[in-house]
């Protein structure tokens, strides 16, 4: 039973007793509702000077500043409710307010861990620019080298959160204001109590807070970009609602507040939306071009993985380019543009040469000179189907061609294991490090029962439905070129004709991103995040008068939708209704103890070792040197990693101890669940060693020796 006990600063005890004071008998009430009147009519006020704005500056007439305010109106709506429906969940699953500073920490696992611990670096040090300096000249994460983490884990949401914190505190001591309440919470079974602190001065509510504000922000971006794709209000509606109606497949923000998705995937959506706008643009204004500069550069600086969403993006529109349903000018624009964020993330990440020896860089280059050559492919091959295959073929082998150049030049390996875990999806290809990511759920291929419940809420049915439209009327307009080839382009055509194909090319655009989503997806299950709000942003098309302008009159239509959202909420409503029943506790009594006993019993100085979670929350919780981590993207960790792994391996302990020792490790944390536990056959430790080191196949574990020796 926990019991929650109020405990108060003087000063925020002062600001309760004046949030309790009761007012004058009988005149509390009608005061306020005669102060609530002349704020209404101030409020309409305010809505008749913004619909005047809007006209004045936007050249809009009432009822396009209208339909505008409407769409800014629900997009709102639509933004609040998802905070309000991921603090609540996160709230039920923990139990965060009644946590303390370290259950709160314990909290954020495996790489999370890591990631928040950063956080708490730079707002702890006495100023911003010592903590900014303490986290680029690092020397606790991977002992003993000093590591630049800015550089290597993407952690510039932290380094703003941060700032933010201290200029948030700041402000709040100067003016004396309470920032956060504290409790002490009796936690029963002979526990000790905690205090449990809520508000925005502490800084793990402040950090997730502000995580979920981000993704309620990007709800309001899907309901106006679904507004926009599909031309309708009640298009913006369709993808808000699908998104709901699928969340668990959607996201998960909600349990895993500090990955690195949770910050950047927001600016994808923001990023999809202005290049849709750019798309449907004759000629893009520059502040379009501009704004899909820095939406692409906010979009990669905190994710490693973005490059290879561009990369699929890169590639719809190069597709889109070769089907003549993008221009070679708008085409070459777009390339430049990302070209310009790549090198701009290039310098802010202090030169890492991942983003440089991605297939994402030597896409854009392979790309552009295809384009600059246009001329050449048309001499060369007959126009038509060849020169569109031989374009094609020309963009893949010039791709992997110029990638695996520039990572021999630059002598970069980091992400060679992406290129051995899709070589291990395709053949019985096995190593130690492709397997620790097979091994895992979320990197295996996509289970059925994520298909069946696309298939219950009718996203899937209605996505095929509308790919099928979009896929017949693009093989018409590729049959009708074929028969009578031309060389006009999309933004040479002539008035209706024109917006039609740009409205064409857009969505042959989107289709193929959601193909690019779907291969993804189908051969990592993780990678569903961008699949499925993808298919939530297709399904707006519903709302499409291009696509279904043929039922008729648009109230037929629009009767037409509510029915498929009614049937789609059956199962939706039952999905959100699970996730709100789900409840739950944090607690990790042995972990709490663990870290605990090392904060108490061991110098500041002593370097640990162990799994790789763990090991993110010793050095967050204790700030103690750890050797290993769970940021696996670098190849020498990799390296390290396996060093340390060895302890769940079947070599001789002379070798294991060699190894510990050569990383001057003075604590190894021994864990009885990596010993024993195996996700599937194949998949515990010591027959993943087996893959990596054959001829002690069969021998007795270590952990095994080590623990009879320990028995005797």
């Amino acid at each position: 039973m926990v019991v929650k006990a109020k405990k108060q600063s003087v000063k925020e005890q002062t600001a309760a007793e004046r949030e309790r004071s009761p007012a004058a008998p009988g005149r509390g009430r009608r005061a306020r509702e005669s102060r609530a009147q002349p704020q209404s009519s101030l409020n309409a006020c305010r809505a008749g000077s913004l619909s005047a704005l809007l006209r004045s500056r936007l050249g809009l007439g009432p009822a396009a500043s209208f339909r505008l305010l409407t769409v800014f109106a629900l997009a709102v709506t639509a933004g609040f409710l998802h905070w309000h429906h991921l603090f609540h969940l996160f709230e039920n699953d923990r139990h965060f307010s009644h946590m303390s500073a370290l259950e709160k920490e314990m909290a954020f696992r495996t790489e999370m861990g890591l990631y928040y611990s950063y956080f708490k670096t730079i707002i702890e040090a006495p100023t911003f620019l010592n903590g900014l300096h303490l986290i680029m000249n690092d020397r606790l994460t991977e002992y003993p080298l000093v590591i630049n983490t800015l550089k290597r884990f993407n952690l510039y949401p932290e380094v703003v959160l941060a700032s933010w914190y201290r200029v948030y505190s700041s402000i709040m001591d100067f003016f004396r204001i309470p920032t956060k309440m504290c409790w002490s919470i009796n936690r029963g079974e002979g526990l000790e109590p905690v205090e449990s602190c809520e508000g925005l001065g502490d800084p793990a509510y402040f950090y997730i807070t502000f995580v979920f504000l981000l993704n309620g922000v990007m709800m309001s971006l899907f309901y106006v970009y679904g507004a926009y794709l599909s031309g309708s209000r009640l298009g913006g509606a369709v993808t808000v609602l699908c998104f709901f109606f699928n969340h668990g497949e959607s996201t998960r923000v909600m349990w895993t507040p500090p990955l690195r998705e949770s910050f950047s995937y927001p600016f994808l959506v923001l990023q999809m939306l202005l290049l849709t706008y750019i798309l449907r643009s004759r000629k893009p204004s520059r502040n379009a071009i501009l704004a899909l500069c820095v939406s692409n550069v906010v979009f990669m600086l905190p994710w490693q993985f973005a490059q290879f969403v561009l990369l699929t993006q890169v590639a719809s529109l190069f597709v889109s380019y070769v089907l003549g349903y993008l221009s070679p000018d708008k085409m070459q624009t777009i390339l430049t543009t990302h070209m310009v964020a790549l090198g701009v993330c290039f310098v802010l990440m202090f030169g890492n040469s991942m983003l440089l020896t991605s297939f994402y860089a030597s896409s854009l280059i392979s790309i552009w000179g295809i384009i600059a050559l246009r001329d050449r492919f048309r001499e060369t091959f007959r126009a038509g189907l060849i020169t569109w295959v031989m374009q094609c073929l020309a963009w893949v082998v010039t791709t992997v061609i110029l990638k695996f150049m520039l990572a021999v030049v630059l002598g970069a390996s980091d992400d060679a294991h992406i290129s051995s875990l899709i070589k291990s999806k395709f053949t019985s290809y096995k190593d130690f490090d492709t397997m620790m990511y097979t091994c895992a759920a979320e990197f295996d291929f996509m289970e059925v029962e994520t298909v069946l419940r696309y298939i219950k809420t009718l996203l899937l049915p209605v996505n095929v439905l509308l790919v099928s439209i979009i896929a017949g009327r693009t093989l018409k307009d590729v049959v009708s070129f074929l028969r009578h080839p031309s060389p006009a382009e999309p933004e040479n055509d002539n008035g209706s004709d024109q917006s039609e194909k740009l409205v064409r090319g857009v969505m042959v655009y989107h289709s193929l991103q959601l193909l690019a989503f779907a291969v993804l997806a189908v051969l990592i299950m993780r990678l569903k995040l961008f699949l499925t709000p993808h298919m939530c942003l297709m399904a707006s098309l519903l709302c499409s008068r291009q696509l279904f302008g043929w039922l008729g009159e648009k109230l037929k239509h629009q009767a037409a939708v509510l029915a498929i959202l009614s049937i789609m909420a059956v199962q939706g409503v039952t999905n959100l209704q699970y996730q709100w029943g789900i409840m739950g506790e944090f607690s990790n009594l042995p972990q709490e103890e663990l870290l605990e006993w090392i904060k108490e019993n061991t110098p500041q100085s002593a370097v640990f070792a162990g799994a790789m979670p763990t090991m993110a929350s010793v050095k967050l919780s204790t700030g103690r040197a750890i050797v290993n981590h769970p940021h696996y993207e670098d190849a020498g960790l990799r390296e390290r990693t396996k060093l340390v792994y060895a302890m769940y391996s079947r070599k001789p302990v002379e070798v294991v101890k060699r190894n510990l020792i050569s990383l001057q490790v003075d604590y190894f944390i021994l864990e009885d669940s990596w010993c024993t536990r195996r996700s599937r056959p194949g998949c515990s430790m010591p027959e993943i060693w087996d893959v990596e080191d054959p001829q002690n196949a069969g021998k007795t574990p270590l952990y095994t020796a080590s623990l009879r020796s320990a028995l005797l």
